[in-house]
């Protein structure tokens, strides 16, 4: 995510008259357009998006000065987004199931709290059906694609709310977490996902998956815009059965922490994670936070549990009997997971119920003496094509680590925390009991700036047009800190084009097909390091037909790098440039 779309970063810029709302809701427009549709369920329209961020400027002239009108309204100007199982007056809810759908009379609660103070909704997003799963492949629209690398998952089911984050396309957004949903897809797009505490954010008017369970989560570029967000919804609504005043303890100053965690042998991660969350404990260490080795097998075995007797029950309570009578209206992995409440015996949720108590209780010692405990978000991540051949197995995996949460009411903060070698976000989630979700905020802010600068990374793009050095949007890699790797040029297996657009004409590159490399010629290219942190927001402002795929090199190596649509070199105006073998070549014709 762009650092200057974060919550602290806009609201400062709109303070000392730098931006201006109407010009970052143009600029959040203009990302959306040139984005992954996928990614927004339904939105508002252009002119309703504006016009609502003029309203929000009139309100502000009221004040005797801008900076007492932020002050009352905390989120001015905020562009926001939030999870399809969320009311929204004026766009429809469908919970990730367009026959689900309906239209709300009223937004939810937190949604009303936002908009008074300023925030200015964008529109709802994609989701795992009914909130059941952690991959964002659930959804009848297709799966969502990791904002690092298209082959991957984007973590589930808030995964067009984390994607709208990492992207840049908003500045903060709302998902709902049960399982890990507001902390997976965080982690695996580089962002920050708070899980507060049960209770302290009202639910009313979300459509629930466990309605005991659940909670609304924010997704935010950094700590300090998850805690403005929260600081503005986190407030007891009488109208919520589940909704509590919760007591937030001292979340405390000193830079001496004491964290938790979990036994080496406890662990279960794949390979590439293990390193990282090796490198995470090591720097943890080199700033004096004392790590304290404690036993999660209360926490593991309570996170069991979470698909079994009552809270799978629940599930069918909330949402059993419309698929009951729409069987074919919903994902067949999704159908069989909720309809499998039906079976549960009384008796059974009462022995769920009861052990529970008993591993709550056990999991309170562990907490005794510790600011808070840290653990690996997920155990690792997965291509879309290995969650797709195997949906129930691999997404249960990924739950390991966050499934035990809100049975056990504990709130957990999930912050960026490295990359594998092959460019993926590692993640890890600072957890705490109840009420101590401003205490993990400022332990997070903490680490922020030692974190950064101990995973600090930059991976390989490959450019083939006017971003190359000396040419005209070469700025938009150098003004992301992007340094020149190599000039190279492809495998002789790709025929390039000179695409017509609004004004500017655009580089076309396209692999030809297995068998035809005869067809295929060597492009001129150049491979430029670009900061991890500076990738979501550079890839927001790529237009279509253009996208970012993985070419292969002279060398036979492979790089991600831009290639474009097929359908766009096949309309008369696109310009065969093959031969040329050099977008430089071209542009001095």
């Amino acid at each position: 995510m762009s650092p200057e779309f974060h919550v602290d970063h806009l609201l400062e810029d709109y303070a000392s008259g730098r931006a201006v709302p109407t010009d970052i809701l143009q600029e959040v427009i203009r990302r959306i357009e040139n984005g992954p549709q996928i990614i927004w369920n339904a939105r508002n329209s252009a002119e309703q998006v504006m016009a609502r961020a003029q309203t929000v400027m009139e309100s502000a002239r009221r004040f005797a000065s801008l900076s007492s009108a932020i002050r009352a309204m905390p989120l001015y100007g905020i562009p926001f987004a939030v999870k399809d199982n969320i009311d929204t007056a004026g766009l429809p809810t469908t919970a990730g199931c367009p026959d689900y759908s309906y239209d709300p009379e009223e937004s939810a609660y937190v949604v009303q709290r936002l908009e008074a103070a300023g925030a200015i909704l964008i529109g709802k997003t994609h989701m795992d059906q009914f909130a059941t799963g952690l991959t964002g492949t659930r959804s009848p629209s297709g799966p969502c694609e990791n904002a690092y690398d298209p082959e991957y998952i984007s973590g589930g089911s808030s995964s067009g709310s984390a994607l709208a984050v990492a992207l840049g396309q908003v500045s903060f957004s709302l998902g709902t977490d049960t399982a890990g949903s507001g902390r997976v897809p965080a982690a695996f797009n580089n962002i920050y996902g708070l899980k507060p505490s049960r209770g302290l954010v009202s639910t009313r008017g979300v459509v629930p998956a466990c309605r005991s369970l659940d909670c609304v989560s924010i997704f935010a570029g950094n700590a300090k815009g998850a805690k403005l967000v929260l600081d503005t919804i986190a407030k007891f609504d009488p109208e919520d059965a589940y909704s509590r005043r919760i007591h937030q303890s001292d979340p405390g100053t000193s830079p001496k922490r004491s964290l938790g965690i979990p036994v080496s042998s406890a662990l279960e991660l794949d390979s590439e994670y293990t390193d990282c969350w090796k490198n995470a404990v090591q720097f943890l260490d080199s700033i004096e936070i004392e790590t304290v080795e404690v036993d999660i097998g209360p926490l593991l075995e309570a996170a069991r549990l979470l698909y079994e007797g009552p809270w799978i029950a629940e599930r069918y309570a909330a949402v059993g009997r419309f698929i009951e009578e729409h069987s074919d209206w919903v994902l067949d992995v999704t159908r069989k997971i909720i309809l499998g409440g039906r079976e549960v015996e009384g008796a059974k949720c009462f022995e769920a119920m009861y052990r529970l108590e008993e591993l709550r209780r056990k999991s309170e010692r562990i907490f005794e003496g510790l600011d808070a405990m840290v653990l690996p978000t997920t155990p690792g991540i997965y291509t879309i094509a290995a969650v797709q051949a195997d949906p129930v197995a691999l997404n249960s995996r990924l739950g390991t680590y966050t499934n035990f949460m809100n049975l056990l009411d504990l709130c957990g903060l999930a912050i960026p925390a490295g990359f594998t070698t092959d460019g993926l976000p590692f993640g890890i989630t600072l957890i705490a009991p109840a009420g101590c979700d401003q205490r993990l905020l400022a332990i997070a802010n903490q680490l922020k700036e030692s974190l950064t600068m101990s995973t600090s990374k930059s991976y390989s793009l490959m450019v083939c047009g006017a971003h190359m050095s000396g040419m005209a949007l070469n700025h938009e890699l150098t003004d992301r800190n992007a340094k020149l790797a190599k000039k190279t040029a492809t495998a002789a297996k790709y025929r390039f084009y000179a695409l017509p657009g609004e004004g500017v004409i655009r580089p076309g590159l396209v692999r030809v097909p297995d068998g035809e490399s005869d067809k295929g010629a060597s492009i001129d290219v150049e491979v430029w390091d670009l900061p991890a942190d500076r990738w979501g927001d550079f890839i927001a402002g790529i237009p279509a037909p253009l996208c970012i795929g993985s070419v292969e090199l002279e060398d036979g190596t492979w790089v991600k790098g831009f290639l474009c649509e097929a359908q766009a070199v096949q309309t008369k105006d696109a310009k065969e440039i093959t031969s040329l073998g050099s977008w430089r070549v071209f542009m001095q014709q």
